[in-house]
């Protein structure tokens, strides 16, 4: 069994200079295909549940999966809640058996993020869970506008919080279907100087690839969350299939005709992470 917790990866990506994609999971097919692309590179996986992922399986259901998958994995994999809204959320997660929980506070003010992501992370190190909060606030294409992160929100939340990763807001948006974003490199620098903690970025889809390769090996970014670039080629390789045999109804015969496809992407993500090889 190669269940992992978030520290357990992100500490040697820090240390070695790369990072981990913490892939977000929708359903059994992504997320064995997944962990295929993590063994056949060889890498450690983050499965992510956030909540589009939960509103449709619940908790009880993605923990037994994730750690099914975990244990016939020959890599790291941690088994991680995305995007949770509330201290009840949190708590259900490690009771399902997640090793990973992501408290989402960045909608309230500084004081009450890191009051409330201090007491989730009290539970989820009694549990010997890892936690990952948010300072700043990450935007939505077409939604949302995104708050930037402040150095000195930065140092508060890293110092007072608890948290084992920090992701933070310095151009990523979510749900970019387009790799527009421009990471704030200055933002970025400022940030590392007040911390030690691995960082993360999510709405990783959007930052274009060589950027993505660079702050992988010459920052403390830890974790891409990459969820949109995974779900385009799934939907693409859903509808070649539909598309290639009109009469065919069997959806589990339609559905295993994703899975190459989105290996292939989830290993190029994978690939990109490390940055480029040598020489």
């Amino acid at each position: 069994m190669t269940l992992a917790t978030l520290s357990e990866v992100l500490q040697p990506a820090l240390e070695g200079g790369y990072a981990v994609g913490g892939l977000v999971v929708l359903g059994w097919e992504d997320a064995r295909a997944y962990v295929e692309a993590a063994e056949a590179e060889n890498a450690p996986v983050i499965l992510q549940a956030g909540p589009g992922c939960r509103a449709h399986t619940p908790l009880t259901v993605l923990g037994a999966m994730f750690r099914a998958l975990a244990e016939g994995a020959s890599v790291p994999v941690v088994a991680h809640l995305d995007h949770g809204y509330t201290e009840d959320e949190c708590r259900e997660a490690i009771d399902c058996g997640f090793t990973s929980v992501m408290f989402d506070g960045s909608r309230k003010p500084l004081d009450e993020n890191i009051a409330a992501t201090a007491r989730i992370a009290e539970i989820a190190r009694a549990a010997g869970v890892s936690i990952e909060g948010e300072i700043g606030f990450v935007g939505y294409s077409e939604g949302e506008a995104s708050a930037g992160t402040t150095p000195d929100e930065a140092a508060r939340f890293a110092a007072e919080s608890g948290v084992d990763a920090m992701a933070v807001s310095i151009g990523n948006v979510h749900l970019q279907q387009e790799k527009a974003a421009e990471i704030d490199m200055d933002a970025l620098r400022a940030i590392e100087v007040v911390t030690n903690l691995p960082l993360v970025i999510h709405g990783g889809s959007g930052v274009p690839v060589a950027t993505r390769s660079r702050l992988s090996r010459e920052s403390k970014i830890c974790k891409f969350n990459i969820g949109t670039e995974l779900r385009m080629a799934f939907g693409k390789a859903l509808r070649e299939a539909v598309d290639r045999d009109p009469d065919r109804f069997d959806r589990l015969a339609i559905l295993k005709e994703t899975e190459a496809p989105v290996c292939e992407a989830a290993r190029a993500v994978i690939r990109s992470l490390r940055g480029p090889s040598p020489g």
